[in-house]
């Protein structure tokens, strides 16, 4: 490759690092204790929230094709590489929504229970989920969310936790042909703006308002940052009798 080409490559790559938590910044270390990383064989793939002692809530698509088992909990991270003794790690019994559609992502949300209830501390901690009576944001709301997923297209995973504000955008535009159409269903919304959003290794985390969490990060098309397809969420408030049932069986 000559040096013109492999410039012009690199300029390229740099323009598409948009979906992810590189808009954002690196959250301060802990200031999230709900946050968790899901993993298999000791390798981050997803993102999850602690909503109660025994309890994670993430997104169901992260435990398809035979990935419900194997997976471990990391709570109290803030490097996933580095020995931090405020790391609590335990095996999970996962539980996705039975209505959920691969096709779509539609009824994105799944529960994990916890081999044993955690030791809370300043660095492990529940956070507040909302529920069908609570108010979701609206249109041009700022939202938050964290995660360690890609930082661009090209896959380049941060090894500490990143967090990021974006603004709720309109059902309608999300719901036209030349974005999602008609796999934008009422049980979603989505957020995002210019080079800010999440992306992949950020699935199953939160999106938070007002210290609340009101939706899980879910699915935003291949490319991170397309303006055409920002990332989407899925409505929790939507979900309040089966997270109840499922929590209490």
């Amino acid at each position: 490759m000559n040096r013109l080409l492999f410039v012009a490559v690199l300029l390229f790559a740099a323009s598409q690092t948009g979906e992810c938590i590189t808009g954002g910044k690196e959250a301060d270390a802990h200031s999230r204790p709900y946050m968790a990383s899901l993993q298999w064989d000791g390798k981050h793939e997803c993102g999850g929230f602690l909503i109660s002692s025994q309890w994670i809530m993430s997104a169901a698509h992260c435990f398809q094709n035979g990935r419900a088992s194997g997976v471990k909990a990391v709570l109290g991270a803030h490097s996933l590489s580095d020995a931090e003794d405020t790391k609590q790690t335990y095996d999970t019994t996962v539980y996705s929504h039975p209505d959920f559609s691969i096709s779509n992502y539609d009824n994105d949300i799944a529960l994990l229970k916890l081999e044993k209830p955690i030791t809370e501390s300043y660095a492990v901690k529940s956070v507040k989920f909302q529920r069908e009576e609570g108010a979701d944001p609206k249109l041009s709301d700022v939202v938050e969310t964290a995660g360690w997923g890609s930082l661009n297209n090209l896959g380049g995973r941060p090894d500490k936790l990143q967090e990021l504000s974006i603004t709720v955008m309109s059902r309608r535009d999300c719901g036209r042909g030349d974005y999602y159409g008609s796999k934008f269903t009422s049980n979603m919304l989505c957020a995002a703006e210019r080079r800010k959003d999440t992306c992949d290794g950020d699935s199953g985390g939160p999106l938070l308002y007002k210290d609340v969490v009101v939706g899980i990060t879910s699915n935003g098309g291949k490319k991170c940052g397309s303006s055409r397809k920002p990332g989407l969420y899925t409505i929790i408030s939507h979900y309040t009798s089966w997270i109840d049932s499922t929590i209490t069986e």
